[in-house]
C-alpha cells in the first residue's frame, strides 16, 4: 500500500492512526516533556503510525460523510489516546503522591524542586520517588508494553470505530481510586517508620525535657527517611510491575470489550 497513492478511506485510516498515536505520544509522563524538542516527537509519531497503520483494518461503512461527522471521529480517536495516557499517568501520579505524603512527614514541607519535564515545582522526595519508578518502568520494558497495548487498542477499537457506554467513566473511575491505594502502599512504610520516630522523641522529650528534641528530630528524620525510602525501592519495583503486567487488561476492562488473546 503506498502512501501516495491512497484513497479516502486509506486517508482518513490514516489520519485517525496518526492522530492517536500523537496524543499518547505527546502525554507520556517521560516522552511528552518538554525536554524532548517537538519535531523529534512528531517524526516519532509518523513513524510509528506507519508501522502500525498497514495492519490495521477500518470500517469504511463508517466514513464521515460530512465535517461533523469527521470531528466526531476525531474527537474519538482523542478520547482513546487519552484513555491509554490516564492509564499511565496513574501510576507515577501514584508515586509522586506517596512522595509527597513521605515528604510532609519529612519536614520538607517547604523544600521544593523544579521539575524540568513540567516546569511545576515538587518536593525533593516525590521528585526522588517518581525518578526511580520512571528507571523501574523503562528497565522492566514498560515502554514495550504500552506500545504493545497502543497497537492492541486498534484491535479493540480501529479507527474511527469508538463506542462510548455508560460505563466508560464508571470504570476510568474505579481505576483512578486505585491510585490512592497504591500510594499508600508506596508510602506506609516510611510514614510508620517516621510516626515510630516522632514517638520516641516524644517520650525523649518527657524524659529530658532539657534535651533539644527539635534540633536532633529534623536531621533524625531525614536520615530515617531516606533509609526506609531506600529500603522499599524493592517493593516500588514490584508495584511497578504488576501494574505495568495489568496495563492490557486494564485498557480491556475501560473499553468494556472481551480481552484480545
Amino acid at each position: 500500500m503506498e502512501l501516495l497513492s491512497l484513497n479516502v478511506t486509506e486517508f482518513y485510516s490514516f489520519f485517525l492512526t496518526a492522530i492517536r498515536v500523537s496524543l499518547v505520544v505527546f502525554l507520556l509522563p517521560f516522552f511528552g516533556a518538554g525536554t524532548i524538542p517537538n519535531p523529534v516527537k512528531g517524526a516519532f509519531c509518523v513513524v510509528l503510525s506507519l508501522a502500525l497503520w498497514p495492519r490495521l483494518s477500518f470500517p469504511g461503512t463508517m466514513l464521515p460523510q460530512d465535517t461533523l461527522g469527521l470531528i466526531l471521529m476525531i474527537c474519538g480517536e482523542l478520547v482513546l489516546g487519552l484513555i491509554l495516557d490516564i492509564l499511565i499517568h496513574f501510576l507515577f501520579s501514584a508515586v509522586m503522591m506517596g512522595g509527597h505524603m513521605i515528604g510532609f512527614s519529612m519536614g520538607f514541607s517547604m523544600m521544593n524542586v523544579l521539575d524540568p519535564m513540567s516546569g511545576t515545582q515538587d518536593s525533593v522526595t516525590a521528585q526522588f520517588m517518581y525518578q526511580c519508578s520512571l528507571l523501574i518502568f523503562l528497565a522492566l520494558n514498560g515502554h514495550l508494553f504500552l506500545l504493545t497495548g497502543l497497537a492492541e487498542s486498534f484491535q479493540l477499537v480501529p479507527p474511527g470505530g469508538l463506542f462510548i457506554t455508560p460505563s466508560l467513566a464508571d470504570s476510568i473511575l474505579v481505576f483512578a481510586g486505585s491510585l490512592f491505594t497504591l500510594a499508600i502502599k508506596i508510602s506506609a512504610p516510611v510514614l510508620a517508620s517516621l510516626f515510630l520516630v516522632d514517638l520516641a522523641l516524644a517520650l525523649v522529650s518527657r524524659a529530658a525535657p532539657q534535651m533539644n528534641v527539635i534540633q536532633i528530630g529534623f536531621p533524625l528524620k531525614i536520615g530515617v527517611g531516606f533509609l526506609f525510602m531506600t529500603l522499599t525501592l524493592t517493593a516500588l519495583a514490584h508495584y511497578v510491575g504488576d501494574y505495568i503486567a495489568d496495563l492490557g487488561p486494564m485498557y480491556t476492562a475501560v473499553m468494556n470489550r472481551p480481552p484480545v488473546r
